[in-house]
């Protein structure tokens, strides 16, 4: 694997990774910002805010091939 390739997967993992952080901030603040209102904590809501986490993971397990194929673009 050559400089390229190596840069591409190390952005392709930092986006996926950053996308889930992103996930768990989201879904954290709105179980803290109910709590602190006394409000209920619903699933749909925690639903939809951990939609960033999902494509998280599935750019984890298709990194390789993302990052073959930003690489390709770039060059």
């Amino acid at each position: 694997m050559n400089s390229p390739e190596r840069g591409a997967l190390m952005l392709v993992r930092f986006i996926a990774a950053a996308l889930l952080g992103w996930a768990l901030v989201d879904i954290s603040l709105y179980i803290v910002v109910n709590h602190h209102k006394d409000l209920p904590v619903e699933i749909i809501p925690c639903l939809v805010n951990s939609l960033p986490a999902v494509a998280g993971v599935a750019v984890l397990i298709k990194a390789q091939a993302i990052s073959e194929w930003l690489a390709d673009k770039l060059d």
